[in-house]
């Protein structure tokens, strides 16, 4: 793992505001929460119940609470140097600081006024834009959920009606008890039994929280754009990915994806936000002397958005110049396999199992068929391209580093067919796609489940002895997640701790195809390129992982409906 070279500064300079101001937002949140609701605390204001009515006192201890849970909501946001964050905080600290007066706190009033001090100094820090459409929603939403808090509110009441002091209130002093119960106060309404009391006073809380943390959360939460490669765009892409190809550059070309462009013009970075991170795939397509003018761009766009900036699947060369530009963090995520045709062979002890596999799927009547797809057949097309959809083992399409999103297309002519017919009905196809004059590399991989097993090692197989025919000398296949960890703690000789690394990775690989991936490749004696993760800092690698997953397609979080908009 490489990081930056000098170990940060500890002091309260202008770039570590943020994450520190942020930090000290989450402690006088929980301070809030713990003031209003830990007893011990709650007992100063005996003495001052006999000078203030009862009911500004316990509003002053039920406001402190739900400011509380904001702030430890916003001091996420704060450290991202989101400029709604700083705004709300400021509020909220001033009403934190007048709350603890009220309470006699003077402990908590002065870290909430230190906290105040501090935002109003290092207000320029906070420049992160926010995404309009998120302001609407935050607003549809808490109008929503107030009509529907307060709805619930007063059906509970009127339930529990029977068990009012007097009956029924009226509905003025009911909406008034809802009110006031929505964030933590007692109204005026009695109820007969204390139980009762604090269970309709429980569940008038909880929808006062959901009320007003939901429209926080989908305010302050990172934008997430829809995609914008335009036509002329996608036109640049394909000439730089032309003069400087590299294995994964041409997955670049997905329509999911967003590319920001340095200054020159020479270099691109096409991304996707995901989460809240800006995630990049494989090297910044152009001229190598570019990146750095890429790199900064997209760098510059992340903070300008509060973006966490992420690159997923660079080779050596562009995780060293990332590394170099940023500061950032670069961890070997994987290898890509990459087989040489000009020296592939089915000879030779090796390659024994391979080479009865493929015989025993050719003598059950498998024929290979192996073409650009500008020459497929429309026939074929169609057909394949309703397999694809069938064939696929989950609902979602995966793919995003290494996937092109689409099968077939007219848009990518160059892109090498591979399909397996048996009794003239295609079972099993590949697609690859271009990769500078001499190269393809693995885009999609798919067979009926009805197929025998190995009928994709003939698929490959057959595509790399025909690749000379075609002018092509190396085809890339898959990803192999880790395979270092997985090759080398199977050894003679392996710690512990990688022992017990690769269990945990073939226990994921239920899930994940993590090992079966790595054996299936091995089979074809590739060369091994390693393949990294660039991260800014340490804290973010579980941020940046989950964005990772989802981008993938491995990892799918419910929708939100209509508050949350489209995810």
């Amino acid at each position: 793992m490489t990081g930056r070279g000098s170990a940060p500064s500890t002091a309260l300079t202008a770039p570590r505001a943020p994450r520190l101001l942020g930090t000290l937002t989450y402690v006088v949140g929980f301070i809030d929460i713990l003031t209003g609701l830990l007893h011990s605390w709650r007992v100063r204001l005996e003495m001052l119940t006999e000078l203030l009515p009862g009911a500004l006192t316990d509003a002053a201890a039920a406001a402190t609470v739900v400011s509380g849970v904001l702030l430890v909501v916003l001091g996420h946001s704060l450290r991202r140097r989101k400029r709604r964050a700083w705004r709300a905080t400021v509020g909220l600290l001033a009403v934190s600081v007048v709350l603890h007066a009220v309470k006699v706190e003077i402990g908590p009033a002065v870290l909430s006024f230190v906290g105040l001090v501090l935002l109003v100094r290092y207000r320029r820090e906070f420049s992160a834009v926010g995404d309009p459409t998120t302001r609407w929603r935050a607003v549809r939403a808490l109008v929503g959920l107030g009509v529907f808090s307060f709805v619930v509110g007063a059906l509970v009441l009127w339930l529990d009606r029977d068990r009012i002091a007097g009956g029924w209130p009226g509905v003025a002093t009911a909406l008034q008890e809802v009110a006031l119960g929505l964030v933590g106060a007692n109204g005026p309404v009695t109820f007969t039994r204390d139980r009762v009391s604090d269970i309709v006073g429980s569940l008038l809380l909880g929808l006062g929280l959901m009320t007003f943390l939901t429209p926080v959360y989908l305010a302050l939460r990172a934008p997430e754009p829809r995609p914008e490669l335009t036509d002329d765009d996608e036109r640049r892409l394909r000439e730089l990915i032309d003069r400087h190809p590299d294995s994964l550059a041409y997955f670049n070309l997905r329509q999911d994806k967003s590319v920001v462009w340095s200054p020159t013009g020479k270099s691109a970075i096409a991304y996707r936000v995901v989460s809240g991170v800006m995630l990049a795939s494989g090297n910044p397509v152009g001229d190598p002397e570019a990146w750095p003018g890429a790199i900064q761009a997209f760098v510059a766009k992340a903070a300008a958005q509060a973006w966490t900036p992420a690159v997923l699947g660079c080779s050596e060369l562009g995780g060293t110049v990332w590394v170099r530009e940023t500061g950032f963090a670069a961890l070997e995520l994987g290898d890509e396999a990459v087989v040489d045709t000009t020296t592939f062979t089915l000879a030779g002890r090796h390659m024994r199992n391979v080479r009865q596999m493929v015989g025993r799927i050719e003598r059950a009547g498998y024929v290979v068929e192996i073409s650009r797809v500008r020459d497929v057949e429309p026939g074929v097309r169609s057909r394949a391209m309703a397999d694809a959809s069938a064939w696929r083992g989950t609902d979602t399409e995966r793919g995003f580093s290494m996937a092109l999103g689409r099968v077939l297309d007219d848009a990518d002519p160059d892109c090498v067919f591979v399909a397996a017919r048996q009794d003239g009905i295609v079972r099993a196809f590949l697609q690859f796609v271009p990769w500078g004059p001499d190269g393809i590399s693995l885009d999609v991989m798919r067979r009926d489940r009805t197929a025998d097993a190995g009928v994709n090692e003939l698929l490959i197989v057959e595509a790399l002895r025909a690749a000379p025919a075609l002018g092509i000398k190396q085809v890339s296949l898959n990803f192999a997640v880790f395979r270092s960890a997985l090759e080398r703690g199977e050894r003679l000789g392996a710690g512990p701790v990688l022992r017990a690394w690769r269990r945990i990775l073939i226990f994921a690989s239920r899930w994940l195809q993590i090992e079966s991936l790595y054996r299936f490749n091995a089979k074809f004696q590739p060369r091994w390129q390693p393949r990294f993760l660039v991260y800014p800092g340490a804290s973010d690698v579980p941020r940046v992982a989950l964005a990772a997953l989802e981008a993938e397609a491995f990892l799918a979080w419910p929708k939100l409906g209509r508050f949350g908009g489209v995810r």
